[in-house]
């Protein structure tokens, strides 16, 4: 497997197990600000090395009126302010090939959504960027499959990927990790990603409605996830769930961040001691 340097993070092989988190969309720049500063402080405490991610732009929202965040232009004066105050990499998603020079300028780490994980245009766009590129594997695909997009990546020079599963369709509402995928994907060369806030969303209720997630799964699919391999846990989190603009019922609270964190650590230093075991 390749490791994936991003910054001064090193992402792969016999590497610490890194976070990825923050508030699904930019609400404010003091709300993001804020978020950063906290969980930099928690991952420094626990020695993770952490990527904040934001939104500038959600535009797969239920309504029209729904709050898509501050934009191209606002959101990455934002993500720039906290790489130089805070001096840690940032990622956010893209929508279009036409956001990707733009986006490629600020962001440490491009983001392709899992409904566009088969755009070619997009894909493209981001890899010749140069930046890393997390792919998030779309509900509708099968974990192998993602050897397409990988292809698409490297053949533009750019072998600076991660691959993220955020679940599979189960039913029209629901999703469900399969542990499968997560050595599937990581057979593919490239770090592995899981991102449980997301496989909880109970899709066709709004994000806003408390039946909308079950964020109480969160920490055993995490756990399982990390148990099964993957080189990074992505944890969309805020300081005041219920509050949040976008994804209220499906990200996991700030003040229990730390603790599932801790718990997540433990588990990726035995399976890497139990590995090291088996392979004498």
């Amino acid at each position: 497997m390749k490791t994936v340097k991003i910054g001064d993070i090193r992402i792969g092989p016999n590497q610490p197990i890194a976070l990825i988190a923050g508030p699904c969309v930019i609400e404010s720049e003091e709300l993001v600000m804020r978020t950063a500063e906290q969980v930099k402080k928690i991952a420094d405490r626990l020695g993770m090395p952490f990527i904040l991610k934001s939104s500038f732009t959600k535009d797969n929202r239920s309504t029209s009126t729904s709050f898509q965040g501050p934009g191209l232009d606002e959101g990455l004066r934002i993500l720039q302010k906290v790489k130089d105050r805070l001096g840690i990499p940032v990622l956010s998603d893209i929508h279009n090939e036409y956001q990707a020079k733009a986006a490629g300028e600020v962001l440490d780490v491009l983001q392709i959504p899992a409904y566009l994980s088969m755009q070619t245009s997009i894909t493209i766009a981001a890899a010749r960027t140069g930046k890393a590129v997390n792919v998030k594997k779309g509900q509708f695909l099968d974990p192998h499959d993602m050897k397409n997009v990988v292809q698409k990546i490297e053949q533009e020079g750019n072998e600076k990927i991660l691959l993220t599963d955020r679940g599979t369709f189960f039913g029209y509402h629901n999703l469900v990790i399969d542990m499968r995928s997560l050595p599937i994907m990581r057979s593919l060369g490239y770090p592995v990603v899981i991102d449980p806030t997301h496989a909880i969303r109970v899709y066709g209720i709004s994000s806003s409605d408390p039946k909308g997630g079950n964020p109480e799964f969160v920490p055993a699919l995490t756990r399982a996830a990390v148990a099964a391999g993957c080189e990074v846990v992505f944890i969309e989190t805020h300081p005041n769930c219920a509050e949040a603009l976008c994804d209220a019922a499906s990200m996991w609270p700030l003040q229990k961040l730390e603790n599932l964190l801790i718990q997540i650590k433990r588990i990726d230093e035995l399976r890497k001691t139990l590995e090291l075991d088996a392979s004498v």
